[in-house]
């Protein structure tokens, strides 16, 4: 009887134990889900589009070669200094430049547009340097150019000394770099739609058919979400991959440098980011709306709101969201449709998260002085 009991007592605390072990796993598999992702990269970097919040480093100031994720900055410089649908007629110097190419003949005449389709799908070095003569006469021009912009952007690792990437002691970047960069060229449209291409044919000299380009970047079939951006390689260099995703108004952005296994580490680095973050709708547009006092105008009141709609990138279990109202008690006509009167300011955590304009809904013209005999009779009741 005492060893029926005893039984019972063992078998019991027997399934307790299993019953708290399957409660635990899947926290601790959750756990282990959020722990920052290993990678093979020498220098890698992963950040948030719009805030530019950094998820992960590693070594990501390391100054290293970039090869042809180069050609982020030859095609925004580019874009910036040039019309797509301009004719380029190819310089003998761009053409036979050692690596990638598709070929370019002496002479013959490309958009630049086709030029940078050429420069960003195909990595061709001798469309990077028919666009760089093109645009600044030679490529050591452009080169500086290239700084330049990098200067603007606030590169302080990144110097250029060619638009195609082959290795030179003095062309170098930082993951931190190549991934600020990346924002700002994601900007531009049409470098968005360029490298979020999978394939597209250009002329071929003299109309004897087209060049099929496809897009090197096998993250735009490998994973969902890619829109771009590129890749790169070179012996002192390694495999370089630059890579931005969009997933439910979130947008993220992946530099490896030196990394072998580069593919695996964007997958891993960008699923990482997504499972981290959550856009929240602050406020849809013109919901934000307030009356406030005008003094001296048509109308005595001003309507203002928020023109477009507010969103945040957060981390998901964030905490309370907070607003802040800036507004005057009163205005002074005249105001005009659209004219900045106040703004909200929101913050979570003690952190400002996003702001917006509050903006007059209508015209309110300064009301026309009275004369002596209205005010009189105003005053007097007989108006």
């Amino acid at each position: 009887m005492v060893k029926s009991k005893l039984s019972k007592q063992i078998l019991i605390k027997f399934f307790c134990v299993i019953s708290v072990m399957f409660l635990i796993v899947p926290a601790v598999i959750m756990s282990v889900g959020a722990q920052p992702p290993s990678v093979s990269a020498g220098s890698a970097i992963l950040i948030e589009a719009s805030s530019g919040e950094v998820l992960f480093e590693k070594k990501a100031d390391d100054l290293r070669s970039m090869a042809s994720t180069t050609k982020i900055m030859t095609a925004l410089v580019a874009l910036e200094n040039g019309n797509i649908d301009d004719k380029v007629t190819i310089s003998s110097a761009a053409v036979g430049i050692e690596g990638s190419s598709v070929y370019l003949y002496a002479d013959e005449e490309l958009t630049l547009g086709e030029l940078l389709y050429a420069v960003m799908l195909e990595s061709a070095n001798d469309a990077a340097a028919a666009v760089a003569i093109d645009i600044a006469g030679s490529v050591d021009a452009f080169a500086n150019m290239m700084n330049s912009k990098a200067a603007e952007l606030g590169l302080s690792h990144t110097h250029f000394t060619n638009p195609h990437g082959l290795d030179n002691e003095s062309h170098y970047t930082s993951a931190r770099d190549l991934a600020i960069l990346t924002v700002n060229a994601l900007k531009n449209e049409t470098f968005r739609k360029i490298v979020a291409t999978r394939r597209i044919a250009i002329p071929l000299h003299n109309g004897q058919g087209a060049r099929l380009l496809l897009n090197h970047n096998k993250l735009l079939r490998l994973y969902s979400d890619a829109i771009g951006v590129k890749t790169g390689f070179t012996k002192k260099s390694g495999r370089c991959l630059v890579s931005a995703a969009e997933r439910d108004g979130v947008t993220l952005i992946a530099v490896t440098l030196d990394a072998p296994d580069d593919w695996r580490d964007h997958t891993t680095l960008l699923d990482y980011g997504f499972s981290m973050l959550e856009r929240v709708t602050l406020a849809e547009a013109g919901t934000l709306s307030y009356a406030l006092p005008v003094i001296g105008g048509t109308s005595p009141y001003i309507f203002v709101n928020n023109a477009s709609s507010v969103h945040a990138v957060l981390p998901r279990g964030h905490g309370e969201i907070q607003s802040e109202v800036q507004l005057k008690n009163f205005y002074y006509a005249p105001l005009s449709k659209s004219q900045p009167l106040g703004k909200v300011i929101w913050s979570c955590d003690g952190k400002k998260i996003a702001e917006c304009e509050l903006t007059a809904s209508f015209d309110i013209p300064k009301e026309k002085p009275k004369s002596f005999w209205n005010w009189l009779t105003g005053l007097l009741g007989l108006g």
